[in-house]
């Protein structure tokens, strides 16, 4: 479960430093990188360490699958609280493919 804790953390800093800067679109865009990369250290810093806590109750297909739910729940947040745009219909339904690939993976 830790391990779940530290993807969901690293996935909300990975998602501002991907998605954030498209808030401000003014900015010079080597300006924006050099946030993200700065952004970004610390969604490694929590990756790491839950991806290698994780393997020790996970293979890496699940980890990896884990990893992808948690990435699209918190980009949904993200887009809606952050970016202000709508979440759509069509968007749910591949959600929900995501989810029966987590029940593929962990029930075969």
């Amino acid at each position: 479960m830790y391990a779940v804790l530290l993807l969901v953390f690293s996935n909300i800093f990975m998602t501002f430093a991907w998605y954030g800067h498209l808030k401000y679109k003014e900015k010079p865009l080597w300006i924006v990188i050099l946030a993200s990369w700065g952004i970004a250290f610390f969604e490694y810093c929590l990756q790491v360490p839950a991806n290698r806590i994780g393997s020790n109750q996970f293979t890496t297909a699940q980890l990896k699958i884990i990893q992808e739910v948690i990435s699209l729940t918190v980009f949904a947040g993200f887009s809606v609280m952050y970016l202000h745009e709508p979440l759509r219909w069509n968007y749910l339904v591949g959600f929900g493919l995501v989810l029966a690939a987590v029940y593929v993976v962990f029930m075969f």
